[in-house]
């Protein structure tokens, strides 16, 4: 395990670049806290994957396949003539650096090499030398060069360096798409066994139990009855879940890190209360415990790998006959769903239109997915006066919004979770206005990244989203970073303490079911978490 620097080390940054050297004279130095684990062989042979060995990004040697330069070759050729797009990218980038200081990780480290142009330049370098008559006449003078073994490992590193966030994209004054040379890198590098545990790991733990967690069904029915019980304790009320149900209306699936990760587990709980509050109201809804997991690692391993694992969630759709699918918090679950399922694993002929039970909304964004994001579902509950709500439940919080990477540049989904969030609090602050939206920084440890090996990555490619909360803290008082995505609500508890401090991390259906009001329910002194409510702070009332 790398040795963690403090948050002052960290943030000297030098963003001046060599002057002498050249970028491709400038060899790969593989740094401790840096990089993720080679991914383990047992997680490898578990999918299929090539090559499985045990390796170590450090050594020398990374036993590469005799024949790796032709796998490559191939795998480039192959993905050149599938995607349309990764052809142009490779050939329309005019290298004018606007997308340079927009990377979270290029502004964290100052490493050139993690501008967004350079990144796509490692890839974009072998193209040229491959695969076009000025690459192979003019070699480095016009910007190509041969892949070696060192060449392949600095594609390795870097490739594993970006969160595939999209932010530079915004920027693009072509329109491209960096994330997606990133994922299509990824997948050459897979190709020969270069993979992270880390991804590897959740990739063969949800192929064999549906979860990335490796979470058997008697488990994750175990912690669901852990928060129907916490859920009592804390409202006096017994919230009935139903799991597996054949027949059901609508199948509920959420990221396994709701279920078994604080403080996801809060917002879980705030799912159960939720739906138990709508049940009179005639919602007929069941979650699944081999369908148990929103998320995709596959999609940070290859387009094939997210099809595979994606394919579960309609297969379960299927088996339990329900007419439409809610989904929970989750932010790449939801950009695979909103960009790539119907071409992946639809179109979902078997299931129907989405249209809510409680006031007759329908769907029309989901007519060919037929799967509903639940902060939507529950902005429409909210507008039509089926929710009662006392937001004054979380007055003890100030809070403040981070929006997901994929749902929000990914999917647009921008306005419903701060209708949502107005709704149920009376304390919320925005970050400032470059900060947030579509042009919102990352968490700095999405596809893949939030490992514990690379702590030092994470933590500077997250110092961007980081300052933005702190200045909302210094300015407002802002003491609850809310989120709709579960690696983030994983992740940012963390940098949270690393570069801010006193800053709790929290779904926004955590604070939903705060300001429900229940008939019948125990008068409320605290929060899910046990924390006493605004003028509930006295231990005689608590």
């Amino acid at each position: 395990m790398a040795k963690d620097p403090k948050a002052g080390e960290t943030a000297k940054i030098k963003h001046t670049p060599p002057l002498m050297e050249g970028w491709m004279d400038t060899p790969v130095d593989i740094r401790d806290g840096i990089y993720c684990y080679g991914g383990k062989p047992k997680n490898l042979e578990a999918v299929g994957m090539p090559n499985p060995r045990d390796w170590n990004p450090t050594e020398e040697d990374w036993q590469l396949p005799d024949d790796w330069e032709k796998v490559i070759d191939d795998g480039f050729r192959l993905r050149l003539d599938r995607f349309r797009s990764f052809k142009l990218f490779m050939d329309i980038c005019v290298r004018c650096g606007a997308c340079a200081d927009k990377c979270h990780f290029f502004i964290g480290s100052g490493d050139p090499k993690n501008m967004p142009v350079l990144r796509a330049e490692l890839i974009r370098s072998v193209y040229r030398k491959k695969y076009t008559t000025g690459g192979k006449l003019f070699g480095k003078l016009a910007g190509a060069r041969d892949l070696t073994v060192d060449v392949l490992k600095e594609w390795w590193y870097y490739l594993y360096q970006c969160t595939e966030c999209r932010r530079c994209s915004l920027f693009c004054p072509y329109g491209i798409d960096t994330a997606e040379v990133t994922i299509i890198g990824r997948e050459l590098t897979n190709l020969i066994g270069l993979n992270t545990d880390w991804i590897a790991a959740p990739v063969a733990n949800c192929n064999r139990t549906g979860n990335h967690l490796g979470i058997q069904p008697h488990a994750y029915k175990d912690m669901i009855d852990f928060f129907v019980d916490e859920i009592e304790d804390i409202t006096g009320i017994r919230v009935e879940p139903s799991l597996n149900r054949k027949g059901a209306e609508i199948l509920f699936i959420t990221p396994s890190g709701d279920v078994f990760a604080d403080p996801g587990t809060y917002t879980c709980m705030g799912y159960l209360m939720l739906f138990h509050y709508l049940q009179s109201q005639g919602l007929d809804i069941t979650w699944s415990t081999y369908a148990s997991e929103g998320g995709n690692f596959g999609y940070f391993t290859s387009h094939e790998m997210a099809k595979r694992l994606n394919a579960k969630m309609y297969a379960e759709a299927k088996r339990l006959g329900v007419k439409w699918i809610l989904g929970g918090e989750c932010g790449h679950m939801w950009r695979v769903l909103n960009q790539y399922m119907d071409t992946f694993n639809g179109p979902a002929d078997f299931l129907e239109e989405p249209v809510s039970p409680l006031t007759g909304t329908k769907f029309e964004n989901a007519k060919g997915t037929k799967m509903v994001h639940l902060v939507e579902f529950t902005a429409d509950l909210i507008k039509n006066n089926k929710l009662k709500l006392d937001p004054s439940r979380n007055d003890h919080l100030k809070v403040t919004f981070h929006d997901s990477c994929n749902p929000a540049r990914g999917m647009g989904f921008l306005d419903e979770p701060r209708y949502v969030i107005n709704a149920v609090c009376n304390n919320f602050y925005e970050m400032p206005p470059q900060t947030i939206r579509e042009q919102t920084f990352c968490c700095g440890s999405g596809a893949g990244l939030n490992a514990g090996e690379n702590m030092e990555l994470r933590m500077r490619g997250g110092l961007p989203r980081a300052n933005a909360v702190r200045y909302v803290k210094e300015k407002h008082g802002v003491n609850m970073l809310s989120c709709i995505c579960a690696i983030d609500r994983a992740v940012f508890p963390t940098l949270m303490d690393f570069w801010v401090g006193d800053v709790g991390v929290t779904g926004v259906h955590e604070m939903v079911a705060n300001a429900l009001v229940f008939e019948g329910e125990n008068e409320r002194t605290t929060d899910l978490r046990g924390e006493p409510l605004a003028g509930m702070e006295d231990d005689d009332n608590v």
